[in-house]
């Protein structure tokens, strides 16, 4: 069976070069292009000497490489013309950058069903985080109070985080209803932003990665569901087995849940 033809899109980022690693260091994908808006060359040197497309010419490059799957981890205002791009060429996509908008999302859906591929969305790629976010759902119909406190490296663009908001979004929809506010005779600033009753607080520091915490209150006692992420090579398996995924799938997936068996 003939690998998996790649294009990585974000390619000079930090998970963009997670990435490149990943996929020539698995045997059922291949890298055949990098894309990135800051490159200066045409090629990329490979950890094994070989050189790859690198260009800032998405267009250029995916004709060139004729690509099975483009994984993406770029800028939340680059992914929609990558997707009308993709559904042209009908190429698969996975895509990891967040803060996408819900109407995106549901022009990616309509992109996917209408042109026949597949695309797989995901806030977190890492098997502990998706996990952390099932634990979540579990817990939220029983507990009516709860806050989410996400903390991330000072490099990071969006805030909160993808993994919060679909956290608390699945959270909400997991109870049928929103949590519970604590009652206060004030409106503080310091709260964070409210997502379906759920409180959401962003920290933003060097030093840190990806790290989240769920906290749950009820009468005499607390819950507390947390995930850290340690180095970005916890986030390869997930990608890995998106781009093999979504080759055999049409439509959207949205969320690595689903790919998992724990969307329902």
């Amino acid at each position: 069976m003939e690998p998996i033809k790649v294009v990585v899109h974000g390619a000079a980022g930090k998970m963009g070069q997670e990435v490149i690693r990943a996929v020539c260091a698995d045997p059922e994908t291949k890298l055949v292009g990098a894309v990135d808006a800051k490159t200066s060359g045409d090629t990329l040197t490979l950890a094994d000497g070989s050189k790859t497309l690198f260009s800032t010419d998405l267009v250029q490059v995916v004709s060139q490489t004729k690509p099975d799957v483009i994984v993406d981890f770029s800028t939340a205002k680059a992914v929609m013309p990558l997707v009308h791009l993709a559904a042209e060429k009908k190429v698969n996509l996975v895509i990891g950058t967040t803060g996408l908008p819900a109407d995106q999302v549901k022009e990616i859906e309509q992109e996917a069903t209408a042109n026949k591929i597949g695309i797989v969305i995901a806030s977190n790629f890492a098997l502990g985080a998706v996990l952390m976010m099932y634990l979540a759902k579990t817990a939220a119909k029983y507990l009516d109070y709860a806050e989410i406190i996400e903390l991330h490296h000072d490099k990071k663009t969006d805030a909160p985080s993808g993994t919060a908001l679909t956290t608390a979004r699945g959270m909400a929809a997991a109870r049928g209803k929103p949590f519970v506010q604590p009652a206060s005779k004030e409106k503080y600033e310091s709260r964070g932003q409210v997502v379906e009753g759920i409180t959401l607080h962003s920290v933003r520091l060097p030093g840190l990665l990806a790290h989240q915490e769920v906290l749950f209150g009820a009468a005499g006692q607390t819950l507390s569901i947390r995930h850290d992420t340690i180095s970005r090579e916890c986030y390869m398996p997930g990608v890995l087995m998106a781009i093999k995924e979504v080759t055999r799938r049409k439509g959207l997936i949205n969320g690595l849940d689903n790919l998992l068996g724990l969307g329902k």
